[in-house]
């Protein structure tokens, strides 16, 4: 397991750092992007204002949005279909399964994607695994659902020895 397979390509403060512009920039045409404390907090379905203008702009910009994330599909689907975006539940990262599955579904070239998600041990070691670029944000609350809380103490173990390795983290406002 070498650090190098939990490094995302871009480190933001947020996804909705993650603007069409940059996107364009780097060719990306579909955004993969988990739920919980990426998209949303993991205790607010609602979302915000912010991340609701952030979908509008990249939904008017031509960018595709999918959610991939771990939860059930319930789960996903009652959080997302307010907001009119496709998803893969059940996603089994840090494996591919949910990213391989969008990825056919929707004829999706991976160099054309990104994957967006706030933690290092699923969503960046899925992407890696994957072959797209990833971007790693900070969780939008302090706060995870018991499933994470274990994943968190692995990720800070991987921290400490990337930090060892190439510095701290800086958490940027765009790619």
């Amino acid at each position: 397991m070498t650090i190098e397979n939990y490094m995302p390509d871009f480190v933001l403060e947020k996804a909705y750092d993650v603007t069409v512009e940059s996107l364009q920039k780097y060719h990306i045409r579909t955004v993969f992007v988990d739920l919980d404390n990426t998209l949303i907090a993991w205790n607010n379905p609602d979302g915000t204002p912010e991340m609701r203008k952030w979908l509008h702009d990249l939904r008017d910009a031509g960018i595709h949005v999918v959610v991939v994330s771990n939860n059930k599909y319930e789960r996903v689907k009652r959080a997302v279909e307010r907001f009119g975006i496709d998803f893969e539940a059940f996603a089994l990262k840090p494996f591919t399964v949910g990213i391989e599955r969008a990825i056919k579904r929707f004829g999706i070239k991976r160099e054309e994607a990104i994957m967006i998600g706030d933690q290092l041990m699923t969503d960046i070691r899925a992407a890696k695994r994957a072959g797209i670029r990833s971007v790693l944000v900070r969780p939008l609350i302090e706060t995870d659902s018991i499933n994470t809380q274990i994943n968190r103490w692995r990720e800070r173990r991987m921290m400490k020895k990337i930090t060892a390795k190439y510095g701290a983290f800086d958490y940027k406002r765009e790619m």
